[in-house]
């Protein structure tokens, strides 16, 4: 079978550096050095439901060599994916990496700066999200001794300490309004100060940004600037979650056992069809971080050599999690918000408590939203499912009435 992405994230030092020179860098990171054949057959393809898995502990699952820990697999869905970090690490275009939580986007991130000429030099990674908003301009831009109450002694910015390198900023959508056009400024004119500071430091840095929200709609509701995302959406790589690549879980399955394994110094080979089937059709809405979790506990909860996970646990987890997979447009999110006001309101459209108030428009543009988006009165309690003109032409009517 076809062997897809195997993404560990990482939590160590906010700063790293690559192999000794560019040209050395591009060889251990090229396409061939991140693939590795799956050893262990296919569980699915097995109509013996009493069959195992059988994993070889000896065979290493993750590339030993500098700049790639933590990524394998060789399926056409990580092939594209590393097609155009390759493309993109040789310049210095800022790269916007987009995809949902757990999916490995720091990995990606790490491997845009090994492939690229500054490898040599520092990756600095910042989580806006992580830090409290306050203090999130000083860990960006650093401050001088006595700039604000607290500030006894000089501290270096990450933009600071990133020169010549690049930065990672991860959740770059949770930033507050207030600080983007100073991040804006930095990143267009290359220069910025520190807080209580009025000399310009010019900068050399590389950005490379993730989140796993949609920037588009938070423009919309004026919760993003749209110059600050048009700087950052240069080359946007999408990360696709697990669930789209189902074919990789075996080989995960098998890195993860390997993992924890070693660490709680156990012996696990064998891990039976039904339970790598249960996992292939799981959802995975935490995506490679909730699977690495699973397995851990599985490990820990197997008493021999064979994989033992609670079927009943995983399978109870599926349904609630059908729905988290579906990314709603913006027009089927405002068509639903829309229907949920009218539902409130009874299908009243104006008038002090009707949708058009609720919703901050007047009638007409209520109307005309409606007719765009499809919205009827499906169905009356006293005169059955009426047709889409009769039912916007009875709510409109109802309406005149206030």
């Amino acid at each position: 079978m076809e062997i897809s992405e195997a993404i560990r994230v990482q939590a160590n030092s906010h700063t790293t550096t690559g192999p000794t020179n560019y040209a050395e860098g591009r060889k251990a990171m090229g396409l061939n050095s991140l693939t590795y054949p799956l050893h262990c057959e296919d569980a699915r393809a097995n109509t013996d439901l009493t069959s195992t898995l059988h994993i070889n502990l000896t065979e290493e699952t993750v590339s030993s060599r500098e700049g790639f820990e933590g990524i394998i697999g060789k399926s056409s869905v990580l092939r594209r994916l590393l097609q155009m970090v390759e493309t993109v690490a040789a310049g210095d275009s800022t790269v916007l990496l987009l995809g949902e939580t757990g999916t490995g986007k720091e990995l990606i991130a790490r491997a845009i700066h090994g492939l690229s000429p500054r490898n040599t030099r520092p990756f600095v990674k910042l989580n806006c999200a992580a830090i409290p908003t306050g203090l999130l301009e000083s860990e960006l831009f650093g401050h001088e001794r006595g700039s604000f109450t607290g500030a006894i002694a000089q501290k270096i910015g990450r933009l600071e300490v990133a020169h010549q390198g690049s930065l990672f900023l991860d959740e770059i959508g949770d930033i507050s309004l207030e600080l983007q056009p100073k991040l804006l400024r930095a990143l267009q004119e290359r220069e910025f100060e520190r807080l209580g500071s009025t000399r310009t430091q010019k900068i050399d840095v590389r950005i490379v940004a993730a989140t796993h929200r949609d920037l588009e709609g938070m423009i919309l509701e004026k919760q993003f600037r749209s110059d600050l995302y048009y700087r950052l959406n240069v080359f946007p790589i999408r990360v696709p979650p697990l669930r789209e690549r189902p074919e990789d879980i075996p080989l995960l399955v098998r890195h993860f056992v390997q993992q924890a394994t070693r660490r709680m110094r156990k012996t696990i080979d064998t891990v039976p069809s039904e339970t790598m089937d249960a996992l292939i059709d799981y959802r995975w809405p935490g995506n490679i971080r909730e699977l690495e979790n699973v397995i851990e506990r599985a490990v820990i909860l197997s008493p021999g050599r064979v994989l033992r996970l609670s079927l009943r646990d995983l399978r109870s987890r599926i349904a609630p999690s059908q729905n988290t997979d579906h990314h709603q447009t913006l027009e089927e999110v405002e068509r639903n918000h829309i229907l949920k006001t009218l539902k409130e309101t009874k299908w009243v459209l104006s008038g002090p408590s009707g949708a058009a108030s609720r919703l901050g428009l007047n009638r007409s543009t209520l109307y005309f939203r409606m007719k765009k988006l499809g919205i009827a009165r499906s169905a009356n309690s006293s005169s059955g499912p009426q047709s889409e003109p009769a039912a916007i032409h009875n709510a409109i009517t109802q309406a005149d009435r206030f």
